[in-house]
């Protein structure tokens, strides 16, 4: 914004100063400089402590009994807080809303006492009750809730969730006063506490769900600016479809005086290559992820704020089995035995990591897969010929269906190459956007699936458990009672040896079944602005916000 060109004998001196004064105050309050130059989001965020974090694909929900992907969860424990969380280096479970809790020598009771001092974000005292409330919400079959099955590990959970028992005391959740919560096992889980940490073990706040429907049911508009009542660091104030979630320091947070960020902004985007743009623009403190191509560039010139962390996860296609030329195990085992993932991850990806033989990551929690899928082109044409489609002659297109990314679209370009030159199948690349996809994915509407698989707790089982025959994660049509036996024995088996084994008969029995085509491992690529602190990498890529800070 120019000055006026008008001759400096028309104004007086402090005629020009009364003009250039209010002049400046309105720059800065725009945030420019008297130079012009702009200040950036970033600047802003480190002066005010407010941090803005790029999030990915639009989320769809914000419920925590119906969000089932990681970016819910990533703003959604900004939100609330569950029993326990998480310490914010190596994850171990750290007291949350239970200050403490006792666990009984069979290692099926916990007996949680909750702090005096926990508050929900309208004022009302975080109770025993509200936990039985809100576990009996999520367990109730008309809401459909899909993170229900992780709930069957307590006593009779399972039950009441499909409806073979009505009455919820029968479930081992027990308010034994307003601030001692008693929850009854199935079986001892080592592993239990860690689990309270997932989205689906969040307390809500019923009486104010119902203010704006059941809580019971599918499509109430609670989980909005206004309306949402949380007891976590932070309070839902904005959200910009497709654009950005604003949440605030919340004053009613038991540990508020350990909360240094004031604010987060939640930015999405489908494109990877908008999110960097972001960042080199200032507007982003961190992305979520990088686009491979660009990853080259930040190792050699800038790599301060280049990330490649250790992260637990498995990239893979899932196949469905229901449809025709998809329902023979052989054509599947075909589809898996051809990729060369070495590939995948050197050529088309390059962030460190690994090609995927089998499902789960390796080395979780001391586990490995005994089988594996290799890469072997020549029984691949081999078990394609044995079906009746030698060197894919008189075999149909298929369709690989992606959510939009440009890595994700490298991938399954390097993958649909890859079974036209080994198996001479014509695979044809379908993308949607997130939240489309998930629709799609729901209604079982695809043949060859692009997904990935975060585990919810540092153990094989959340990996396996996916494949079940009642798992709301399955999505392929297989199921095999032998697999769902091996599982259900596994997770009762205390000795880690014999429930290894158990384990790992139940993966390779997967892998020879093959309704998925394992990619690669993960790693957690993305940008951080070197003001983040706090920030740690995390096997879950898990960082409780009450433990991160900005500096200039």
């Amino acid at each position: 914004m120019p000055f006026p060109r008008r001759p400096l004998h028309a104004t007086s001196r402090s005629a020009l100063s009364c003009l250039f004064v209010p002049f400046v105050g309105m720059l800065l309050a725009l945030g420019l400089s008297a130079c012009g130059k702009r200040e950036t989001p970033v600047e802003r965020g480190n002066r005010d402590q407010i941090l803005h974090r790029g999030t990915g694909p639009e989320i769809g929900e914000l419920d925590p009994h119906l969000s089932s992907d990681l970016t819910g969860y990533n703003i959604l424990t900004a939100l609330l807080e569950g029993l326990v969380s998480e310490d914010p280096v190596n994850l171990s479970p750290v007291p949350g809303v239970a200050e403490t809790w006792d666990i009984s020598a069979d290692g099926l009771t916990y007996t949680f006492r909750l702090r005096a001092d926990a508050k929900w974000s309208n004022g009302d005292q975080v109770t025993a009750s509200d936990f039985v409330a809100s576990y009996r919400r999520i367990l109730t079959p008309t809401l459909g809730a899909q993170g229900a099955p992780l709930l069957y590990i307590i006593q009779n959970a399972e039950s009441f969730h499909k409806g073979a028992i009505t009455d919820f005391a029968k479930v081992g959740v027990t308010a034994l006063d307003p601030r001692t919560l008693r929850i009854t096992l199935e079986h001892p889980a080592a592993h239990f506490l860690s689990m309270l940490n997932h989205t689906a073990f969040l307390p809500v706040h019923i009486a104010s769900i119902e203010k704006t429907g059941s809580a019971y049911e599918r499509g109430n508009p609670w989980a909005r600016p206004g309306t949402f009542i949380g007891n976590g660091p932070f309070t839902l104030t904005e959200w910009k479809a497709a654009q950005r979630i604003v949440v605030q320091k919340s004053p009613t947070y038991w540990d508020a005086a350990k909360v240094r960020l004031n604010a987060i902004h939640f930015h999405a985007t489908e494109s990877r290559d908008a999110e960097e743009r972001a960042f080199r623009a200032g507007q982003l403190h961190l992305t979520e992820s990088l686009t491979p191509s660009k990853i080259d560039a930040y190792r050699r010139d800038n790599p301060s704020v280049l990330r490649l962390d250790p992260y637990l996860g498995t990239e893979f296609y899932r196949l469905n089995v229901t449809r025709p030329f998809l329902n023979d195990r052989r054509i599947r085992r075909a589809l898996a035995l051809a990729l060369d993932r070495k590939i995948i991850v050197e050529k088309v990806l390059r962030g460190g990591q690994s090609p995927a033989q089998a499902f789960t990551h390796p080395g979780i929690a001391g586990y490995a897969s005994a089988a594996f899928i290799p890469t072997d082109p020549e029984a691949a044409r081999a078990l394609l010929a044995e079906a009746g489609y030698p060197g894919g002659k008189g075999a149909p297109a298929i369709e690989l269906l992606y959510n939009t990314s440009e890595s994700h679209r490298a991938v399954a370009e390097t993958v649909q190459e890859l079974w036209k030159r080994e198996l001479g199948l014509e695979v044809r690349l379908v993308n949607q956007e997130w939240k489309t996809l998930q629709s799609t994915r729901r209604a079982g509407d695809f043949q060859i699936l692009r997904s990935v698989w975060n585990p919810d707790y540092l153990d094989p089982l959340s990996f396996l458990n996916i494949w079940t025959s009642s798992s709301t994660d399955n999505y392929t049509g297989w199921s095999s009672a032998d697999y769902d036996q091996l599982l259900f024995r596994a997770a009762r088996t205390s000795d880690n040896a014999a429930r290894d084994k158990l384990l790992q008969q139940a993966e390779a029995l997967l892998l020879d079944a093959a309704p998925f085509v394992p990619l690669y491992h993960y790693t957690h690529v993305f940008l951080i602005h070197p003001s983040v602190k706090g920030w740690h990498p995390t096997l879950l890529d898990h960082h409780p916000y009450k433990h991160v800070h900005l500096e200039n």
